[in-house]
This record gives C-alpha cells, sequence and structure tokens, in this order.
C-alpha cells in the first residue's frame, strides 16, 4: 500500500510559523507510512512537481493585516498558472491550513479563510482541525490543545517579544501536530477505500 505524501508549503518571516510548520511535519510523519516534505513558498516556483506528486498540500503563512502574508499570495498567485497551463492538477487533494499571529485572536480566521478558498479554486478537499475549543472554561488551561479555540485549521500565538526558539508554545505545537496526523491520516484512508473499491470494479472517479 503506497504511503501518503503530504506537502507543506509555508512562509515565515520571522520563524515562528516555520516552527509550527516543522511541527505539521511531525504529525504527519505519526501516520503510518506517511512522509512529510517542508516546502518555504520562496521555493514553490521549482517544485511544483513536488507539489503536483503529493497526496495532499498542507498550507501555512503568518497572520499580518487581517489575512496571509504578501510572500504567500505571491505564491498563491502564482498557482493561477499551473491551472490555466495545465488543469486542476491539484484536484482532489486534500488540503489543510494553519496560521501564527501575535494577538491571541489577531484575525487569523480571515487567514485560514483565504487558504479554504484557495484550495476550492484548485478544487481540493480541505480538512478541517477536528478538535473542540480548549480553555474556555474555569478548568481550562494556556495548556491545552486548540487553546485558541479554532475550528477551520491550526492557530498559534507567539508573543512578540520571544524568538521562535521559545515561541508559539507547546499547546499550539501539538494543535499542529495533531493537524498534520489527522490530514495525512484522511489521506490514507481514502487511499485505502480507493484500493478496496477497484478491484470490485467500481469506479472512484467521473
Amino acid at each position: 500500500m503506497s504511503s501518503p505524501r503530504v506537502a507543506i508549503v509555508f512562509h515565515s518571516r520571522y520563524g515562528h510559523t516555520a516552527r509550527q510548520a516543522a511541527a505539521v511535519a511531525q504529525g504527519v510523519e505519526r501516520a503510518d507510512g506517511a512522509r512529510a516534505t517542508l516546502i518555504p513558498c520562496e521555493e514553490a516556483p521549482s517544485r511544483w512537481d513536488d507539489l503536483e506528486q503529493a497526496d495532499a498540500i498542507i498550507f501555512g503563512a503568518p497572520t499580518f493585516m487581517g489575512g496571509t502574508s504578501a510572500e504567500f499570495r505571491v505564491f498563491a498567485e502564482a498557482t493561477s498558472n499551473i491551472v490555466m497551463t495545465k488543469g486542476y492538477v491539484w484536484q482532489d487533494k486534500f488540503a489543510a491550513g494553519f496560521t501564527n499571529s501575535g494577538a491571541h485572536a489577531g484575525d487569523k480566521l480571515a487567514t485560514l479563510i483565504q487558504m479554504a478558498l484557495f484550495a476550492a479554486q484548485h478544487g481540493m478537499h480541505w480538512v478541517n482541525l477536528g478538535l473542540p475549543p480548549a480553555n474556555n472554561s474555569s478548568r481550562g488551561s494556556p495548556d491545552d490543545v486548540n487553546r485558541l479555540g479554532f475550528w477551520l485549521g491550526a492557530a498559534a500565538q507567539s508573543n512578540v517579544d520571544q524568538g521562535p526558539e521559545q515561541a508559539p508554545p507547546e499547546s499550539d505545537l501539538a494543535t499542529a501536530r495533531h493537524l498534520g496526523y489527522r490530514v495525512a491520516q484522511t489521506a490514507l484512508q481514502f487511499a485505502r477505500g480507493r484500493r478496496t473499491l477497484q478491484p470490485c470494479g467500481i469506479r472512484t472517479h467521473p
């Protein structure tokens, strides 16, 4: 049985989102046989083949001014050339997203929505975080996974006076690992289902 390949395309200006991306990759590789490939968005134009061959692509960027960073948008806009010249080569791949900012909220939801719409433009299947919100009662703690209470993707918060060696905190990195594992498991389940159906003569695509 083939192992799912998951590409993680991200931008990080100060290193905090790169640390979050590394945690996502760790989560991916906790799934049975899954392989993670980290791709800074600046390198993506020379690595389209890696993205085309991936079973899933997880997008990551810091939240600046209520949306993705300019560098991530450059990458996203460059993918329109793929659609125009080669068609929907990412169609039916799985997608997910993560983001980081200095503020606890910081309009990170807007960034995740941008990523989800971007994935939809490529005909991809969006995988949500799949965790309940935490740290929302007197029994809660900042150490809880999904302490920031997001559903659409993994969110992290990094204090602006701390470097990537200290931020984001472990709870946010654990949330990122959960997302990576969930995406890899989803890709693996899909591959197993497709392999089960094919010997029975059941078509898995139109």
